[in-house]
């Protein structure tokens, strides 16, 4: 078995990306994981919600999109519905956030007192308190928070999140940049240099401040080099545009739109401001991820799998996403990229 990892990590050295039949790296831990709840794009399908991203950081969770099924998909998934922090839409179609009522009464009934925050473009008030009509009210209050047209900025579950626009045809439509930082490591060999005892180093490694040699030694002064953190990119419903492949340079993992797999449906992607799979490997073919994710996909697309080779021809590290796969990233020991695993 173990020779069965080597050689998968040596055909597979640029991009880690761990399937679930082989082991993981030893010496990592899970730090950021991610399911596609719904895959579905327009219209649910029986075996296909509609979108939404579940993130996952050490316990602490937040949404991407709640569109219809976004409940269901969270119940089989069994991450549980009160550490949801905040849910962010993308836009306001409704396939988006439909879904968002059943979730308010899901939490309610999960027993949630903390606030939920939900932001989106402008027009998130309006759109919310229409859903919220049939919601009986809540026993956790419930912030929301309209963002400019150029996006913004937001901190969630640990997150460092970029809300920036993409081209959906005028609709106000954002996608998201999540960035887990990482700690520097602890380098012993300041911390005796500085006079600092073994017993006080935990401390320090907790971001905690001691007294050593008649100074005050804080975790900045035994810390080495800066570590590179993790980066997924979710973005659905757009064209190819320029903030979508500023945004997505140098990430882990994209999640992207794959709306049409075949070029015939080209015209339909121009009309309705969506992408093929062939355009999103293009941007991930700039912007060299680790891994491209499609989802988001037309009803008239019933296997998105058999298209795959539109994408893998172009991006190679590309696959379909199902609703219900899981992902685990963890920070690498000396790659430039992040491990992924698929579930």
């Amino acid at each position: 078995m173990r020779k069965r990892v080597r050689r998968l990590q040596e055909r597979e050295k640029e991009s880690m990306i761990i399937l679930r039949i082989y082991e993981l790296p030893e010496g990592g831990r899970d730090v950021l994981e991610c399911c596609t709840l719904g895959t579905g794009g327009t219209l649910p399908l029986p075996e296909r919600a509609l979108s939404s991203l579940y993130v996952r950081v050490n316990g602490r969770s937040m949404l991407i999109d709640c569109g219809e099924g976004t409940q269901v998909g969270i119940r089989k998934l069994g991450w549980g519905f009160r550490c949801i922090e905040d849910v962010l839409l993308t836009h306001f179609h409704g396939d988006h956030c439909t879904g968002l009522a059943g979730l308010l009464l899901s939490l309610e009934k999960a027993g949630k007192t903390e606030t939920l925050h939900i932001w989106g473009p402008r027009g998130l008030k309006r759109v919310v308190e229409g859903l919220c009509v049939i919601v009986p009210p809540l026993s956790y209050p419930v912030m929301l928070h309209e963002m400019p047209p150029e996006g913004g900025n937001i901190e969630s579950i640990g997150l460092q999140i970029r809300a920036f626009p993409v081209d959906h045809g005028g609709i106000p439509c954002y996608g998201y940049r999540m960035y887990l930082p990482r700690k520097n490591e602890f380098s012993p060999e300041k911390a005796r240099a500085l006079g600092v005892p073994v017993s006080e180093w935990k401390k320090l490694q907790e971001g905690g401040t001691v007294r050593a040699g008649g100074r005050e030694v804080r975790t900045e002064d035994v810390s080495g080099p800066a570590r590179k953190g993790i980066t997924v990119v979710f973005s659905t419903d757009t064209r190819p545009c320029e903030t979508l492949e500023k945004y997505t340079r140098d990430a882990d993992l994209l999640i992207l739109e794959g709306m049409y797999g075949e070029e015939d449906k080209m015209p339909q992607a121009l009309k309705n401001h969506h992408m093929l799979f062939r355009e999103a490997a293009e941007i991930a073919r700039k912007t060299q991820p680790g891994a491209l994710l499609l989802t988001h996909f037309s009803t008239s697309l019933e296997d998105p799998e058999s298209c795959l080779g539109n994408a893998r021809s172009i991006f190679e590290k590309t696959w379909t996403a199902k609703d219900g796969g899981a992902i685990t990233l963890r920070y690498p020991a000396e790659e430039e990229k992040a491990w992924i695993s698929l579930c």
